[in-house]
């Protein structure tokens, strides 16, 4: 009788098709092209695959595979809805995600600041307030200053509840609360204001900018004002000894016995993708900080989206391990009032927290930098073409030592899943 394990090693591989370009990181990933036709051999992980290529066999991730043709693949995207709307509206149509907003003082004080600090130029203007949620910058709108009508419009079934929210809060004379897509939306009226809390993790991420996007280009008049009306990400290597202890040396030594031949999996399964929610000490960075993409409001089209790439050049201010890069994201708001400064909102790690946080991208392995080592690259947002509210974050990196009589220069490339 065979064994399980037996049958697992006679299993035949499946032929996949890849969905658009990989290029591997490390000697243990394939790299592939759109259209090419991989035999995946094992499913290790529901993110990571054992796959051959020309008779070369190595790691995938397995969000850019699919059984059958493009013709098939671009029906199954329909069918299985590549927005991922009812998944998407579904999370914010609970309380949980609300919860953690509203809960995040630096996100909703700045918003608050920028009514009151604009609350005269708002006098009788329209404002569009964008997936507005439970209507928290909408009400802001309608007490704090003196807009004719405020169109609060929410997809989920959140919406409703907004509706209540703005009636026991007696606000119903001002608020108009509109549930449905903005894509689908139809207004009697231009507006003066288009106002949206769209950003994600990583700035992009979910991208909803979209749809603010197509909302400024349909319905936001000539001259109309986008809060936020600029953005832009921020990045700088660091370190990370906790979580790199956490995960990763964990397996050299626990309870004294060598569990080193796991650590090639746990790469796999901890590093791969970006770390949400991370929070970095200032004394972790290696460098002061550098913006890398800049986001203008008022001229970014939503083709722009599909691929944002930025360039970096970061001298190292202190000895170290360099384990990788942290992201965060700031957006200003600017000021309609004659001397009034504009509102930053800034997510980093010198600012007040949010929920948000900081986004970590960790290498395969740490680097030693000295001070004076220079860290330069790129790095390349890339929307995935299949789903939409994912995309691809490709950093590379040169590293050349300030001191002399050592290997003077170390490069690499590592592309992050974000999440498929």
């Amino acid at each position: 009788m065979k064994t399980e394990k037996e049958d697992e090693d006679d299993a035949s591989p499946e032929e996949y098709i890849a969905r658009c370009d990989f290029t591997g990181s490390g000697n243990d990933q394939l790299s592939f092209s759109s259209g090419d036709r991989l035999l995946v051999h094992a499913k290790p992980s529901s993110e990571w695959w054992w796959a051959e290529l020309r008779d070369v066999i190595g790691y995938v991730p397995a969000g850019y595979l699919s059984q059958g043709d493009a013709e098939e693949e671009e029906e199954d995207a329909t069918l299985e809805d590549p927005w991922q709307d009812e998944e998407y509206f579904g999370s914010y149509g609970t309380l949980r995600l609300h919860l953690e907003m509203l809960s995040d003082k630096s996100r909703t004080e700045a918003y608050r600041q920028v009514i009151l600090n604009n609350s005269v130029s708002l006098r009788d203007k329209v404002v569009m307030d964008l997936g507005c949620g439970t209507g928290i910058i909408s009400l802001f709108c309608a007490q704090l200053a003196q807009p004719t009508v405020v169109y609060a419009v929410e997809a989920s079934s959140m919406a409703e509840y907004t509706r209540q929210l703005v009636k026991q809060n007696g606000c119903e004379e001002v608020v108009t609360v509109l549930q449905g897509r903005a894509e689908e939306l139809e207004l009697s009226e231009q507006v003066d204001v288009l106002v949206s809390e769209w950003m994600g993790n990583c700035l992009l991420f979910e991208f909803m900018v979209e749809s603010v996007l197509l909302a400024r280009d349909r319905w936001l008049r000539e001259g109309g004002v986008m809060w936020p009306s600029s953005a832009s990400l921020t990045l700088v290597p660091c370190q990370a000894h906790s979580y790199y202890a956490e995960k990763m040396a964990f397996w050299e030594r626990p309870y004294g016995l060598d569990f080193t031949p796991l650590q090639p999996l746990a790469q796999q399964e901890f590093f791969t993708k970006p770390k949400f929610s991370h929070v970095i000490q200032p004394d972790d960075c290696l460098t002061a900080p550098c913006d890398v993409i800049y986001l203008d409001m008022y001229t970014l089209q939503v083709k722009d989206l599909e691929e944002m790439k930025g360039q970096f050049q970061f001298y190292v201010e202190k000895s170290g391990s360099f384990h990788g890069f942290t992201a965060w994201f700031t957006v200003h708001f600017e000021s309609l009032e004659t001397g009034s400064a504009a509102v930053e909102l800034n997510t980093g790690p010198n600012s007040e927290p949010t929920h948000w946080k900081q986004t970590l991208f960790m290498l395969d392995r740490p680097v030693s930098v000295e001070a004076g080592d220079c860290i330069s690259g790129t790095v390349v947002l890339r929307r995935n073409p299949v789903w939409r509210r994912h995309m691809t974050v490709t950093l590379h990196w040169r590293i050349n030592s300030s001191i002399e009589g050592t290997d003077n220069c170390k490069v690499g490339t590592k592309i992050f899943p974000m999440w498929r």
